[in-house]
C-alpha cells in the first residue's frame, strides 16, 4: 500500500516529468497532486515527446489510472488540448481521471491574472505569473467563491454559481482595471462544452487512490514546481500559489500520510528558475548562456529563458529537510559536459555575517553571495550514460560531493532527455519502484 511522491527540490523545471515516466511502468495509479497549466513536464520515450502541463507524466503507461488531483486547478481549455493531441497521437487517454474536488480555472481568472501583472509590472512588484489564471483560481478556493469540476456536472446549481462569483469578478474587472465584463451567460455555455466533453473523466479520484492503496497497488505522486517556490516555504512572495512540497501531495490527492512509503526528490545539476525572485547562484555570464542554449533552457509553458546558476547546496540542504526526502534524482548532468570546472554553493556571505542555512527572509536572500567550492570539470562525455562505471571520475566526484553537502544520496542520475538515458542506482522501494 506504498505512496512514492517525487518532489522538485529547487525552483521547479528540474525533470520531475522524465523521471515519473520513467518510474510509471510500475507503479498502479499516478497523481497530480498540486499547481495547474502553468507547470510544463516535458516527457520523450518510445512514443514520442510531448509537453504536458496538466496531464500526469505517467500517461503512457497503460496498466496505470492517471489522476488529475482534488489540489490541482483545472483549464478545461488547456485539459482538453492535451487530450485530444495524446489521442491523436495514439495515447489511451481512457484512464484518466479528474477529481470532482479540483478547482476550475474560469475566463475570468487568466483575465485578472493578465490584468493585475501587467499592473504590477508599470512599478517594481512584478512577480512573473505565466498569466493562466492560476493564482486566482487559487485565490478563489480559499476565499469559498470558487467553482469545481463536479460543479459542471450540476447545470442549476452552476449557473447560480458562476452569478455569484462573476458579479464581484466584474466590477473588479471594470472597476479595478478599466477592463470589458465577461458575459455569464458566454462562461456558463463554455461550462456546458467543457461538461459535455469531460463528464466521462470526472468522478471521486480519492475513492480510486484509496482503493488502489487499499488492495496493496503503487501510487505514483507527481509534484508540479519546486520546494523554493512553495506558498509557505518558498522565496515568498516569489512563489507559485500552492504547496508543491510534499506537504501539499496528501491534502492535494486525499489520502493519509500513512501511506506513503518513500519521498524521492528532484535536482538539476545546476539551477534553474523562471521570472522574479532570489537566486543566489545566478550566472549572469558567458557560462549562463552557453548551457542555456545547450539544454534549451527555456521554459515548456511561456518559453521564456530561464535563468541559470551554479548548483545552490544550501538551498539544496533546505530542501532535503523540509520534505525529508529518501532519495534524490540528479538530472542534467550531461549539461555540464565539458566545463574546464564546476562549482556547488555551499554557503551565503552577507555584509554582515555567512550564513550556512536558506533564510526565511527573502530581503536578506536577495543580499547574499555565494560561496563557492570550485571542482574539475570532466572531457569524457556523460550523455547517454546508463551505467555509474561509465562515467568519468570527475562526474562521480560532483555527484558524491552534492550528497555530502545536502545529506542524501542518489538513486537515480539523468544523463539525457530520453527514458533510457537513465543511471539507476539503486531500486526506489524494497518492491522496486
Amino acid at each position: 500500500m506504498p505512496a512514492y511522491p517525487v518532489i522538485g527540490g529547487q525552483w521547479g523545471d528540474e525533470g520531475k516529468g522524465k523521471v515519473v515516466d520513467f518510474l510509471a511502468k510500475n507503479s498502479d495509479c499516478i497523481v497530480r497532486f498540486a499547481g495547474g497549466s502553468n507547470a510544463g513536464h516535458t516527457v520523450i520515450n518510445d512514443s514520442g515527446e510531448f509537453r504536458l502541463h496538466l496531464v500526469p507524466s505517467g500517461i503512457f503507461a497503460s496498466q496505470a489510472s492517471s489522476i488529475i488531483g482534488n489540489g490541482m486547478v483545472v483549464d478545461p481549455d488547456v485539459l482538453l488540448e492535451e487530450l485530444a493531441e495524446l489521442t491523436n497521437r495514439g495515447v489511451d487517454t481512457q484512464r484518466l481521471y479528474v477529481s470532482q474536488r479540483a478547482h476550475l480555472i474560469m475566463p475570468y481568472h487568466i483575465l485578472l491574472d493578465q490584468l493585475e501583472e501587467e499592473r504590477r509590472s508599470q512599478g517594481a512588484g512584478a512577480i512573473g505569473t505565466t498569466g493562466r489564471g492560476v493564482g486566482p483560481a487559487y485565490t478563489d478556493k480559499t476565499s469559498r467563491v470558487g467553482v469545481r469540476v463536479g460543479d459542471l456536472l450540476d447545470k442549476d446549481n452552476l449557473k447560480a454559481r458562476l452569478t455569484q462569483a462573476m458579479e464581484l469578478k466584474n466590477k473588479m474587472i471594470t472597476r479595478v482595471y478599466e477592463g470589458e465584463a465577461i458575459s455569464v451567460d458566454e462562461v456558463y455555455d463554455r461550462c456546458l462544452t467543457w461538461r459535455d466533453k469531460l463528464e466521462g473523466h470526472i468522478t471521486d479520484t480519492e475513492g480510486i487512490i484509496q482503493d488502489t492503496l487499499g488492495e496493496g497497488g503503487k501510487v505514483l505522486l507527481e509534484g508540479a514546481q519546486g520546494t523554493l517556490l512553495d506558498l509557505d516555504h518558498g522565496t515568498y512572495p516569489y512563489v507559485t500559489s500552492s504547496w508543491p512540497s510534499v506537504g501539499g501531495a496528501c491534502i492535494g490527492m486525499g489520502v493519509s500520510p500513512n501511506y506513503i512509503r518513500e519521498i524521492t526528490g528532484i535536482f538539476k545539476a545546476y539551477c534553474t528558475r523562471v521570472g522574479r525572485g532570489p537566486m543566489p547562484t545566478e550566472m549572469l555570464d558567458a557560462t549562463e548562456e552557453l548551457l542555456r542554449e545547450k539544454a534549451g533552457e527555456y521554459g515548456a509553458t511561456t518559453g521564456r529563458p530561464r535563468r541559470l546558476g551554479w548548483f545552490d547546496a544550501v538551498a539544496g540542504r533546505y530542501s532535503v529537510g523540509l520534505n525529508g526526502f529518501s532519495s534524490l534524482v540528479l538530472t542534467r548532468l550531461d549539461i555540464l559536459d565539458g566545463l574546464p570546472s564546476v562549482k556547488i554553493c555551499v554557503g551565503y556571505r552577507t555584509m554582515e555575517r555567512e550564513l550556512d542555512r536558506f533564510p526565511a527572509d527573502t530581503l536578506l536572500l536577495e543580499r547574499c553571495e555565494p560561496i563557492y567550492e570550485e571542482m574539475s570539470g570532466w572531457d569524457i562525455p556523460t550523455a547517454g550514460s546508463t551505467q555509474i562505471s561509465e562515467l568519468p571520475q570527475e562526474a562521480v566526484a560532483y555527484l558524491k560531493r552534492i550528497e555530502e553537502l545536502v545529506g542524501c544520496s542518489f538513486s537515480m542520475v539523468s544523463t539525457g532527455p530520453k527514458r533510457e538515458e537513465t543511471i539507476v542506482l539503486k531500486q526506489l522501494g524494497s518492491d522496486g519502484l
